[in-house]
Protein backbone atom coordinates (compact mmCIF):
# COMPACT_ATOMS: atom_id res chain seq x y z
CA UNK A 1 0.00 0.00 0.00
CA UNK A 2 2.90 2.36 0.76
CA UNK A 3 4.36 1.92 -2.73
CA UNK A 4 0.95 2.50 -4.30
CA UNK A 5 0.43 5.71 -2.33
CA UNK A 6 3.92 6.88 -3.25
CA UNK A 7 3.23 6.28 -6.94
CA UNK A 8 -0.03 8.23 -6.83
CA UNK A 9 1.68 11.14 -5.10
CA UNK A 10 4.42 11.19 -7.72
CA UNK A 11 1.92 11.18 -10.58
CA UNK A 12 -0.07 14.00 -8.98
CA UNK A 13 3.14 16.00 -8.59
CA UNK A 14 3.99 15.35 -12.23
CA UNK A 15 0.53 16.50 -13.29
CA UNK A 16 1.06 19.72 -11.31
CA UNK A 17 4.19 20.45 -13.37
CA UNK A 18 2.09 21.16 -16.43
CA UNK A 19 3.80 20.71 -19.80
CA UNK A 20 7.26 19.12 -19.64
CA UNK A 21 9.70 19.10 -22.56
CA UNK A 22 10.46 15.68 -23.97
CA UNK A 23 13.62 13.95 -22.76
CA UNK A 24 14.06 12.21 -26.11
CA UNK A 25 13.10 13.13 -29.66
CA UNK A 26 10.71 10.81 -31.48
CA UNK A 27 7.91 8.33 -30.72
CA UNK A 28 9.57 6.90 -27.59
CA UNK A 29 10.04 10.33 -26.05
CA UNK A 30 6.83 10.16 -24.06
CA UNK A 31 7.80 6.91 -22.31
CA UNK A 32 11.34 8.06 -21.58
CA UNK A 33 10.13 11.37 -20.15
CA UNK A 34 7.58 9.73 -17.86
CA UNK A 35 10.06 7.13 -16.58
CA UNK A 36 12.58 9.84 -15.81
CA UNK A 37 10.00 11.90 -13.94
CA UNK A 38 8.94 8.85 -11.93
CA UNK A 39 12.57 7.97 -11.22
CA UNK A 40 12.37 4.40 -12.48
CA UNK A 41 14.79 2.48 -14.68
CA UNK A 42 12.66 -0.47 -15.76
CA UNK A 43 9.30 -0.57 -17.48
CA UNK A 44 7.35 -1.81 -14.47
CA UNK A 45 6.17 -0.44 -11.17
CA UNK A 46 4.87 -1.92 -7.93
CA UNK A 47 1.12 -1.81 -7.50
CA UNK A 48 -1.12 -1.77 -4.42
CA UNK A 49 -0.74 -5.49 -3.73
CA UNK A 50 3.02 -5.49 -4.47
CA UNK A 51 2.55 -7.26 -7.79
CA UNK A 52 4.14 -5.67 -10.84
CA UNK A 53 2.29 -3.43 -13.26
CA UNK A 54 3.62 -2.64 -16.67
CA UNK A 55 3.97 1.09 -17.25
CA UNK A 56 2.73 2.52 -20.53
CA UNK A 57 2.03 6.04 -21.70
CA UNK A 58 0.10 7.47 -24.61
CA UNK A 59 -0.32 10.74 -26.44
CA UNK A 60 -3.96 11.75 -26.39
CA UNK A 61 -5.65 11.84 -29.79
CA UNK A 62 -2.65 10.29 -31.54
CA UNK A 63 -3.53 8.95 -35.02
CA UNK A 64 -0.91 6.18 -34.72
CA UNK A 65 -2.15 2.73 -33.80
CA UNK A 66 -0.81 0.56 -30.96
CA UNK A 67 -0.43 -3.19 -31.50
CA UNK A 68 -2.30 -4.88 -28.65
CA UNK A 69 -0.98 -8.36 -29.45
CA UNK A 70 -0.20 -10.60 -32.41
CA UNK A 71 -1.79 -13.96 -33.17
CA UNK A 72 -2.29 -15.92 -36.38
CA UNK A 73 -5.93 -16.70 -37.15
CA UNK A 74 -7.31 -20.15 -36.37
CA UNK A 75 -7.57 -22.94 -37.40
CA UNK A 76 -4.17 -24.15 -38.54
CA UNK A 77 -3.95 -23.48 -42.27
CA UNK A 78 -5.97 -20.23 -42.23
CA UNK A 79 -2.94 -18.24 -43.37
CA UNK A 80 -2.52 -20.56 -46.37
CA UNK A 81 -6.15 -19.96 -47.36
CA UNK A 82 -5.75 -16.18 -47.05
CA UNK A 83 -2.59 -16.24 -49.16
CA UNK A 84 -4.11 -18.46 -51.81
CA UNK A 85 -7.24 -16.35 -52.23
CA UNK A 86 -5.93 -12.84 -51.65
CA UNK A 87 -2.12 -12.91 -51.78
CA UNK A 88 -0.08 -11.06 -54.38
CA UNK A 89 3.56 -11.35 -55.61
CA UNK A 90 6.04 -10.25 -52.96
CA UNK A 91 8.75 -7.68 -53.63
CA UNK A 92 11.01 -9.47 -51.15
CA UNK A 93 13.59 -11.72 -52.84
CA UNK A 94 13.12 -14.57 -50.33
CA UNK A 95 9.31 -14.75 -50.56
CA UNK A 96 6.90 -15.78 -53.32
CA UNK A 97 3.68 -14.11 -52.18
CA UNK A 98 2.51 -11.83 -49.39
CA UNK A 99 -0.65 -10.31 -47.95
CA UNK A 100 -0.52 -7.10 -45.93
CA UNK A 101 -3.91 -5.51 -45.27
CA UNK A 102 -5.98 -3.87 -42.54
CA UNK A 103 -9.34 -5.42 -41.74
CA UNK A 104 -12.24 -3.76 -39.96
CA UNK A 105 -15.86 -4.44 -39.03
CA UNK A 106 -17.70 -1.62 -40.81
CA UNK A 107 -16.60 -2.44 -44.35
CA UNK A 108 -14.72 -4.88 -46.57
CA UNK A 109 -11.11 -4.14 -47.34
CA UNK A 110 -10.02 -3.60 -50.95
CA UNK A 111 -7.39 -5.83 -52.55
CA UNK A 112 -6.28 -5.00 -56.08
CA UNK A 113 -9.43 -2.95 -56.55
CA UNK A 114 -11.72 -5.80 -55.52
CA UNK A 115 -13.76 -6.36 -52.38
CA UNK A 116 -11.80 -8.57 -50.02
CA UNK A 117 -12.88 -9.55 -46.51
CA UNK A 118 -14.13 -8.08 -43.25
CA UNK A 119 -14.55 -8.83 -39.54
CA UNK A 120 -17.70 -10.43 -38.15
CA UNK A 121 -18.74 -11.53 -34.64
CA UNK A 122 -20.39 -14.91 -34.05
CA UNK A 123 -20.49 -17.41 -31.16
CA UNK A 124 -17.87 -15.51 -29.13
CA UNK A 125 -15.49 -15.49 -32.06
CA UNK A 126 -14.07 -12.77 -34.28
CA UNK A 127 -14.27 -14.07 -37.83
CA UNK A 128 -12.55 -13.15 -41.06
CA UNK A 129 -15.31 -13.38 -43.68
CA UNK A 130 -15.02 -12.92 -47.44
CA UNK A 131 -17.49 -10.88 -49.51
CA UNK A 132 -18.99 -14.22 -50.58
CA UNK A 133 -19.65 -15.21 -46.95
CA UNK A 134 -16.80 -17.70 -46.63
CA UNK A 135 -15.14 -17.94 -43.19
CA UNK A 136 -11.42 -17.57 -43.79
CA UNK A 137 -10.26 -17.78 -40.17
CA UNK A 138 -11.15 -16.74 -36.64
CA UNK A 139 -10.00 -15.93 -33.10
CA UNK A 140 -12.01 -17.28 -30.17
CA UNK A 141 -12.63 -15.75 -26.75
CA UNK A 142 -10.13 -18.01 -24.97
CA UNK A 143 -7.34 -17.16 -27.41
CA UNK A 144 -8.01 -13.43 -27.27
CA UNK A 145 -8.07 -13.40 -23.47
CA UNK A 146 -4.81 -15.37 -23.23
CA UNK A 147 -2.94 -13.20 -25.72
CA UNK A 148 -4.19 -9.97 -24.18
CA UNK A 149 -3.50 -10.88 -20.55
CA UNK A 150 -0.06 -12.24 -21.44
CA UNK A 151 0.82 -8.81 -22.90
CA UNK A 152 -1.06 -6.71 -20.34
CA UNK A 153 -1.44 -8.56 -17.02
CA UNK A 154 -1.89 -5.34 -15.02
CA UNK A 155 -1.17 -1.91 -16.32
CA UNK A 156 -0.40 1.57 -15.08
CA UNK A 157 -1.52 3.66 -18.04
CA UNK A 158 -0.72 7.35 -18.21
CA UNK A 159 -2.12 9.70 -20.87
CA UNK A 160 -0.73 13.07 -21.87
CA UNK A 161 -1.83 16.20 -23.67
CA UNK A 162 0.76 17.11 -26.29
CA UNK A 163 2.04 20.26 -27.92
CA UNK A 164 5.04 21.00 -30.10
CA UNK A 165 6.96 18.61 -32.33
CA UNK A 166 10.28 16.83 -32.52
CA UNK A 167 12.85 17.93 -29.97
CA UNK A 168 10.45 20.68 -28.82
CA UNK A 169 7.55 18.31 -28.09
CA UNK A 170 6.01 18.76 -24.62
CA UNK A 171 3.79 16.50 -22.52
CA UNK A 172 1.28 17.22 -19.77
CA UNK A 173 0.69 13.91 -17.94
CA UNK A 174 -2.77 14.76 -16.61
CA UNK A 175 -4.53 11.36 -16.56
CA UNK A 176 -3.54 7.95 -15.16
CA UNK A 177 -5.28 4.62 -14.64
CA UNK A 178 -4.65 1.26 -13.03
CA UNK A 179 -6.11 -1.35 -15.39
CA UNK A 180 -6.58 -5.10 -15.08
CA UNK A 181 -8.69 -8.01 -16.37
CA UNK A 182 -9.47 -8.30 -20.07
CA UNK A 183 -13.14 -7.66 -20.91
CA UNK A 184 -14.23 -9.65 -23.96
CA UNK A 185 -17.56 -7.84 -24.37
CA UNK A 186 -15.89 -4.43 -24.30
CA UNK A 187 -13.28 -5.69 -26.75
CA UNK A 188 -15.97 -6.89 -29.15
CA UNK A 189 -17.73 -3.53 -28.89
CA UNK A 190 -14.48 -1.77 -29.84
CA UNK A 191 -14.13 -4.09 -32.85
CA UNK A 192 -17.70 -3.29 -33.94
CA UNK A 193 -16.95 0.44 -33.78
CA UNK A 194 -13.64 0.14 -35.69
CA UNK A 195 -11.65 1.24 -32.65
CA UNK A 196 -9.85 -2.13 -32.73
CA UNK A 197 -8.64 -3.23 -36.18
CA UNK A 198 -6.77 -6.29 -37.43
CA UNK A 199 -3.60 -6.01 -39.50
CA UNK A 200 -3.06 -9.20 -41.51
CA UNK A 201 0.64 -9.56 -42.37
CA UNK A 202 1.52 -12.84 -44.06
CA UNK A 203 4.42 -13.83 -46.27
CA UNK A 204 5.34 -17.04 -48.06
CA UNK A 205 8.61 -18.96 -48.02
CA UNK A 206 10.07 -20.15 -51.37
CA UNK A 207 8.85 -23.69 -50.57
CA UNK A 208 5.25 -22.43 -50.32
CA UNK A 209 4.87 -22.42 -46.54
CA UNK A 210 3.12 -19.31 -45.12
CA UNK A 211 4.97 -17.10 -42.66
CA UNK A 212 3.12 -14.79 -40.28
CA UNK A 213 4.90 -11.42 -40.12
CA UNK A 214 2.91 -10.37 -37.07
CA UNK A 215 -0.83 -10.44 -37.72
CA UNK A 216 -2.12 -8.29 -34.90
CA UNK A 217 -5.00 -6.48 -33.24
CA UNK A 218 -4.42 -2.73 -33.12
CA UNK A 219 -6.06 0.13 -31.24
CA UNK A 220 -5.67 3.87 -30.90
CA UNK A 221 -3.34 4.32 -27.89
CA UNK A 222 -5.69 6.51 -25.89
CA UNK A 223 -8.43 3.86 -26.22
CA UNK A 224 -6.39 0.99 -24.71
CA UNK A 225 -7.98 1.43 -21.27
CA UNK A 226 -11.39 0.61 -22.76
CA UNK A 227 -10.31 -3.04 -23.22
CA UNK A 228 -10.15 -3.68 -19.45
CA UNK A 229 -12.94 -4.78 -17.15
CA UNK A 230 -11.48 -3.06 -14.09
CA UNK A 231 -10.37 0.57 -14.42
CA UNK A 232 -9.31 2.73 -11.53
CA UNK A 233 -8.45 6.33 -12.29
CA UNK A 234 -5.72 7.59 -9.97
CA UNK A 235 -5.24 11.13 -11.31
Amino acid sequence: MQKYTKTVKKLRAIRALGFVKTHRKGPTGIGKTLEDLLGIDENNIAGPDNSLFELKSARKNSPSMLTLFTKSPLPFGANSILLKEFGYPSKKPNENKELHTTVQFSKYNSLKGKKGFTLRIRDEKILLVSSKGKILGYWDKKTLRYRFEKKYPRLLYVKAEVRGRGADEEFWFDEAWFLWDFDFELFIDLVKHDVVLVDVRIGQYPDGRPHDHGTGFRVLPDKLDMCFKHRKRII
